[in-house]
């Protein structure tokens, strides 16, 4: 029996249409829908535990999983089975998990996880820019507790006009590639990169995108209506004492107030903060601790909380003292390592980030291979956050998500500054030392400096900064806050961290908290980030104000070269034999690719010295040397025969000619030392080739002049004795004759 299935539809606009279906796939699951687009399929179910875990958090897992077999191929690699997720499957992660945490109940601490699978991959439909809708979809068919509705598109910007969900094609030729996440009513996060866009262009594209959200969320209910919306379930909410949270309130706040007003430093902050909580924990009981200790904790982390952010809304002031728009003291340094290719360090406050740039060839390029997407990256930047960076001692279990979030944000805002001309593979890596507050804009700096540093011709310095709001929807007030504190991050209503050079935006990643952010707050924010932004970048291009002329002494050099594809095979040789040996002899890196438009083979050369550069490009100039009919060119004599010498052109070392004994002198020459010897140089004339022997044909004595009296020879008589065809006609017609004769019996008779 075929199940009942539900499906709404709706219109991107172009012919394109996005698909919600329930009720074939996984029923099992307390919330399942496919999402299709074109032949792009996504499956999504959502489970949530029955029964609360121990824990004070929201224990949300949200996974996306790319199938090789959507695209009909094998995964790469000696198992033939999908194995860890690659970075591009991270991101999609944390692009869902950021929309959907904020609207769950702060209460609701059951295990939830949301499984994302590309089921069909469509090369022209982008399946990251409906996994938010996928989730949220299947989270409204089922009765796990979830405040509204969200989805979230991808924007692009081609010739002035919004693109929703763009294809890679289309991405290829747009301004703008920005991720939004929203519901119906605010929008919560946003993430993408720019091609040095205003900030009144930004807020037009979030707008457009919302508006498309929208649509979105209004089909999910439609959906959701016609399945048969299941009620809510019933789960057992946190412990609650209004009480004891006014007590501990009225214990902690002024003391809190004080302290955050003295502007200390972290460390010394959070040790009076310590001091405050333990006082108060001090004036219970230990039977009363045991019975509501974990609601003590909870209400002073509440009263500190309204405690620092009034003091900044009413006072303009901020835990470390600064003003709203302060940024905090910067010092930079820039070839700080030694032996590095490129090098930087960029400090603010009390966050620092070390960047050192590698300079390789194609080689050493970073491989994607997605199903959704197969190719390489050029220039790609890696981000640590190792635990000492805040004072913590914690395992390190690989890389987090976080990690290669805040790197590929890094990365996005610096790549379009990289020149598309730019010979090298270039990998950054941003070593986080100290934090406090904003380290991914540290690497965007840092990453700066020491790409420029490091020799390599940005085309504009690019700084960037984090900032955060502490708003009162009673009173409407609000205050914007430029290079945010961690603790402001916690405790703030937004984070937004934006990159850009002096002429726009970059990169862009933000999260709201509150709902119904207005554009005019969004709008201050951007520009307040603006000048927050060109204060940076001032700090930068005082250390370094442009990029150095050459790469360091010790850092390879590149040299790329083009050569037709029909001499690619004699430069690598036989089993790679001439290449190998070109390597080793100028201590040179050589690598070829071909280039499928020109149909030429592009050589990369790569050498500490020029030396061995040079003689890389030497015997490629060799190898396509093509001598001109009738021209003269310097020769060597590299070997002696019988009836002539060998000789190479000086220009092109390994190009050997014969030059034969004839050709050496207009006397007669008996031997060929009486006129030439090893290694005597002098000038030929070459006439191409010879029609009679076809091969190449050189003279010495065409440009001497011929000696008095000389007489040519007469030419060889070659028919010397009679001529050869009568000679052939002769012998046909004695070919004739002796057919007419009698067979000869040669058997003699019995």
């Amino acid at each position: 029996m075929i199940p009942k299935t539900y499906k709404e539809v709706i219109d991107l606009g172009d012919g394109r249409e996005i698909s919600i279906e329930t009720g074939k796939l996984a029923k099992q699951a307390h919330g399942s829908v496919v999402v299709q687009s074109g032949k792009c399929m996504l499956l999504c179910t959502v489970v949530s535990n029955y029964k609360s875990a121990d824990v004070d958090f929201l224990p949300l897992t949200v996974d996306y999983r790319e199938k090789f077999a959507a695209a009909g191929r094998y995964p790469g690699g000696f198992f033939k089975r999908e194995a860890r997720p690659s970075d591009g499957e991270v991101l999609t992660m944390r692009l869902v998990d950021r929309v959907l945490r904020p609207l769950f109940p702060k209460d609701y601490h059951s295990e939830t996880q949301v499984m994302i699978q590309l089921m069909s991959h469509d090369p022209e439909v982008m399946p990251d820019a409906m996994a938010g809708l996928a989730a949220s979809a299947a989270i409204q068919l089922s009765d796990i507790p979830f405040e509204a509705p969200i989805s979230e598109v991808r924007v692009g910007r081609i010739n002035g006009e919004f693109i929703i969900n763009p294809s890679l094609s289309q991405l290829a030729e747009s301004d703008i590639d920005m991720v939004i996440g929203a519901s119906a009513d605010s929008v919560m996060m946003v993430e993408g990169e720019m091609e040095e866009i205003s900030e009144e262009e930004m807020t037009e594209a979030i707008k457009a995108a919302h508006e498309a959200i929208k649509v979105q969320c209004d089909a999910q209910i439609r959906l959701a209506e016609a399945f048969g919306k299941k009620e809510t379930r019933e789960y057992e909410p946190e412990r609650e004492d209004e009480d004891l949270a006014k007590k501990i309130h009225d214990m902690a706040y002024d003391k809190v107030y004080a302290v955050a007003k003295g502007g200390s430093s972290k460390h010394e902050r959070g040790a009076a903060f310590a001091e405050i909580k333990e006082e108060i924990v001090a004036t219970f009981t230990e039977e009363e601790l045991e019975d509501f200790g974990d609601l003590v904790s909870k209400y002073y982390s509440k009263a500190e909380k309204a405690a620092v952010r009034d003091l900044t809304l009413n006072e303009g002031l901020r835990l470390d003292g600064r003003k709203t728009t302060d940024i905090r003291p910067i010092w930079c340094e820039v070839d700080y390592l030694p032996s590095t290719h490129g090098s930087s360090i960029f400090t603010r406050g009390e966050t620092q980030a070390l960047a050192t740039v590698t300079l390789g060839t194609s080689r050493e390029a970073n491989m994607i291979d997605m199903p959704s997407f197969e190719g390489e990256e050029r220039f790609y930047l890696h981000y640590n956050f190792p635990p000492f960076s805040t004072g913590e001692a914690r395992p390190i279990r690989g890389t987090s998500r976080r990690e290669v979030g805040h790197g590929n944000l890094a990365q996005r805002a610096l790549k379009k500054m990289v020149p598309e001309d730019c010979p090298y593979t270039v990998r950054v890596v941003s070593e986080v030392l100290e934090s406090n507050g904003s380290s991914s804009m540290a690497t965007v700096c840092a990453g700066t400096m020491a790409l420029m540093d490091a020799g390599v011709q940005m085309k504009k310095p690019v700084s960037g900064i984090a900032m955060g709001l502490i708003s009162d929807a009673e009173t409407g007030n609000y205050a914007v806050l430029s290079d945010i504190l961690g603790d402001e991050d916690h405790l703030g209503d937004m984070d937004f961290k934006v990159t850009g050079t002096a002429d726009g935006i970059t990169a862009c990643q933000m999260d709201i908290k509150v709902k119904g952010l207005s554009y005019e707050i969004l709008v201050k924010a951007l520009k307040q980030a603006r000048d927050g932004r060109l204060h940076i970048l001032e700090k930068l291009t005082d250390t370094i104000a442009t990029p150095n002329a050459d790469v360091k002494g010790h850092a390879p050099k590149m040299v790329t070269r083009r050569i037709p594809n029909e001499f690619i095979g004699a430069l690598i040789g036989p089993g790679g034999k001439n290449i190998q040996e070109l390597q080793k002899e100028t201590e040179t890196t050589i690598v070829i690719n071909e280039d499928p438009v020109t149909e030429e083979g592009i050589v990369e050369i790569l050498g500490v010295g020029s030396e061995g550069i040079d003689a890389v490009l030497a015997r490629i100039d060799a190898m396509l040397f093509k001598p001109e009919v009738g021209s003269i060119y310097e020769v060597k004599v590299i070997k002696m025969l019988d009836f002539g010498a060998v000789v190479e052109y000086t220009e092109a070392p390994g190009n050997e000619v014969l030059l034969h004994v004839s050709e050496l002198a207009w006397e007669r020459t008996e031997n060929v030392s009486d006129v030439v010897n090893m290694g005597d140089i002098f000038d030929v004339k070459y006439f191409g080739i010879d029609p009679r022997t076809r091969k190449e044909k050189v003279s010495r004595k065409a440009i001497l002049p011929k000696p008095e009296g000389y007489k040519e020879r007469a030419p060889r008589d070659n028919n010397k004795g009679g001529n050869r065809d009568n000679r052939g006609r002769d012998n046909r017609n004695r070919d004739n004759r002796r057919d007419d004769r009698k067979p000869r019996n040669d058997k003699k008779e019995d």
